[in-house]
């Protein structure tokens, strides 16, 4: 009786143990390019998905090289979650050396893109490049030879809550072609999500509107707030582009020192994402006190101020009222 018993537990085992694999087998496994999309994709996907992020918490993915872990991830992925707009440089190499079948989802389908500060200055310069010197093009080379081109449009999309519905509304899609079976999961997640999105934007124009208009004049490390000045009202003057690649010369710093002074900026702030010595400099030689560090193109780690999309949009909103009103 006892090997009957003993057989019968083994083969309870056998059977449980199959079953746990295939509920681990079920698990869609998701890519996601940075830590921001990341968290979207754990608020839609819940339980039913397992999330692995290549740039994770303070990473810079401007300027991110990928590891041979990446393109093994990407390689075992179900679904590849990418910002797009050129926000990821070095995604396309990854994903042809990973070899991965995944789709591969651009969560930013459906927003309207604004056009990159950065590309509109480069188009006038060209403009008047070319203006003052027809006369001599067979001569000399007015291209842009060696400069790193970041794309038409801004790529920042999620510094506007309306976008990040967007976003969520593209993961929850992505998740339903790929997992049918939790469709309903998906689509009942995003909804409550999006629900508290909605929230936090009456949060965050009450607090905006608190601010007196002749002070909603900031500057920032690199311009990544574009969607944030289009959406909410407060103007960002930032040194270097909407790359933290494009790195400001002395030139652009002390043009930018003149403007900060003529516009009477309010407050200046760090980003989590860049070097601080720039800002630094910026702060000694206009007088204006470094207000705090605003988290722009990624969240905090777990026990930061921003280690969820919504606890950094709360953050900085409050942040950068605090240094405004001096408060």
């Amino acid at each position: 009786m006892f090997n009957t018993l003993r057989f019968a537990t083994y083969a309870s085992l056998i059977t449980l143990g199959g079953f746990i694999s295939s509920a681990s087998a079920a698990e869609l496994k998701v890519v996601a390019s940075f830590s921001i999309i990341a968290d979207f994709a754990k608020n839609v996907g819940g339980d039913r998905v397992e999330i692995s992020t290549l740039v994770g918490p303070d990473g810079d993915a401007h300027v991110y090289e990928p590891r041979p872990a990446d393109a093994a991830a990407l390689e075992g992925a179900d679904v590849v979650l990418v910002n797009g707009l050129e926000f990821e440089g070095f995604m396309s190499r990854l994903i042809e050396a990973s070899g991965t079948k995944a789709p591969v989802v651009e969560v930013t389908k459906g927003i309207n893109p604004l056009k990159s500060a950065e590309e509109e200055h480069d188009h006038e310069a060209e403009e008047t490049a070319e203006a003052g010197h027809d006369h001599d093009k067979d001569g000399h080379d007015h291209g842009h030879e060696g400069h790193h081109h970041h794309g038409e449009f801004d790529p920042h999309a999620w510094q506007s809550i309306h976008n990040a519905e967007i976003y969520v509304k593209n993961i929850a899609d992505a998740f339903c072609e790929a997992d049918k079976a939790g469709c309903a999961t998906y689509t009942a997640n995003a909804e409550a999500y999006v629900a508290k999105l909605g929230e936090l934007e009456t949060e965050v124009k009450a607090a905006i509107e608190a601010i007196p208009v002749d002070k909603r004049t900031v500057i920032t490390s690199h311009d990544a707030f574009g969607y944030f000045e289009h959406e909410y009202g407060l103007k960002f003057i930032a040194p270097e582009g909407i790359s933290t690649e494009a790195e400001a010369s002395a030139a652009d710093v002390a043009k930018l020192i003149d403007q900060v002074k003529h516009d009477k900026a309010s407050a200046i702030f760090l980003e989590n994402i860049t070097n601080p010595r720039l800002i630094e400099q910026i702060s000694t030689e206009t007088g204006i006190k470094i207000g705090g560090t605003l988290y722009s193109d990624a969240l905090s780690n777990s026990d930061g101020p921003a280690s969820t999309y919504i606890d950094m949009f709360r953050y900085n909103v409050n942040t950068m009222k605090a240094a405004i009103l001096g408060s």
